[in-house]
C-alpha cells in the first residue's frame, strides 16, 4: 500500500515550497515522555503519552468543549501511512487558549446550524512523532515531501499545539459532511486553491465546495486560517509567533 502511494506522489510531482532546508534523517526515533513536575500529581487512568501533554499544559478540547467529536487517525491504522503513531491516545490536546478558539468556532457552527459539530482529526502532534511521520515518506525526495508532511528541522505548527486538522459532522445524518475527499489525502482534489478548476472538470460538485467553505467561514470565527493545500487543516497563528510563545511539544 504504501509503495503505491509513493509512486503516486512521485508521478503527482506536487511541490509546495512551505519549509527550510534540511539533511535527511532517517534514524529511528522514540517519544520522549515528560517527566512531571515534583508538585504535579499523575491522573488516574490516562497512558505515559497522554499523561507526558498533559504535564507539558495541554488540555483534552473535550474538557473545554464535550460537544466536539474526536477521531484521532494517528491512534488509528486509518491514515496515509497505515500505521498506529498514537498508541493508546484517543483524546485531543491543545494549548488552553486554542482549545478554547475551538470551543468558539464549535459554538457558532452550532448556532448556525443545531445539528453540526466540529470532528477533530489531529491536534497537537508531539515533536518525535512529525519525524516518524516525516521518516515514514523517506522514498520520497524531500522538496516534495514537504507538501504533505511539514520537516521536522523547520517544525510543524501541530509540534505547538497551534494547528488543528478537523471536518464537520452531521449529527441528523450521523455522518461527516462531504468534503470531496479523506483526511489526508494527496492529490489536488484536497487544495482549496484547486477548487474552482476541480469544480470545473467535474472531479469536485458545488456540495463537496459548498461544504469546505463553510467549514473555512466557521473556522475564521474563532481567529483559525486556513492554508491552500489541505482543506482540514487550520492554523491559529504563524510558525514564527509560534516558537516565540508556545512551547515545543515532545
Amino acid at each position: 500500500m504504501k509503495e503505491i502511494l509513493y509512486s503516486f506522489i512521485l508521478l503527482f510531482g506536487l511541490v509546495q515550497c512551505t519549509d527550510s532546508e534540511e539533511t535527511q534523517n532517517t534514524e529511528t526515533y522514540r517519544i520522549r515522555i515528560a517527566e512531571p513536575e515534583e508538585d504535579e500529581p499523575e491522573e488516574l487512568g490516562i497512558g505515559e503519552f497522554e499523561q507526558s501533554l498533559i504535564y507539558q499544559g495541554l488540555v483534552d478540547i473535550q474538557s473545554v468543549d464535550p460537544s466536539i467529536y474526536v477521531d484521532l487517525k494517528y491512534s488509528t491504522v486509518d491514515n496515509f501511512f497505515e500505521e498506529d503513531v498514537y498508541g493508546d491516545l484517543t483524546r485531543a490536546y491543545l494549548p488552553k487558549n486554542v482549545a478554547e478558539a475551538l470551543k468558539v468556532v464549535n459554538n457558532h457552527l452550532k448556532s448556525d446550524s443545531s445539528h453540526l459539530r466540529l470532528w477533530v482529526f489531529d491536534a497537537v502532534r508531539p515533536h518525535g512523532i512529525q519525524r516518524i511521520l516525516w521518516n515514514a515518506l523517506d522514498s520520497i525526495p524531500v522538496a516534495n515531501r514537504r507538501a504533505f508532511v511539514a520537516d521536522p528541522e523547520r517544525g510543524s505548527l501541530h509540534n505547538y499545539g497551534c494547528a488543528v486538522d478537523l471536518s464537520i459532522y452531521d449529527t441528523h445524518r450521523d455522518t461527516l459532511l462531504d468534503m470531496g475527499t479523506k483526511y489526508d489525502y494527496f492529490g489536488y482534489l484536497a487544495y482549496p486553491r484547486k477548487e474552482a478548476e476541480m469544480l470545473a472538470s467535474g472531479s469536485l460538485n458545488r456540495e463537496q465546495i459548498g461544504n469546505r467553505q463553510l467549514l473555512r467561514n466557521v473556522m475564521r470565527k474563532g481567529g483559525f486560517l486556513p492554508i491552500n493545500s489541505e482543506w482540514w487543516h487550520f492554523n491559529i497563528t504563524t510558525l514564527a509567533n509560534a516558537k516565540e510563545n508556545y512551547k515545543l511539544i515532545q
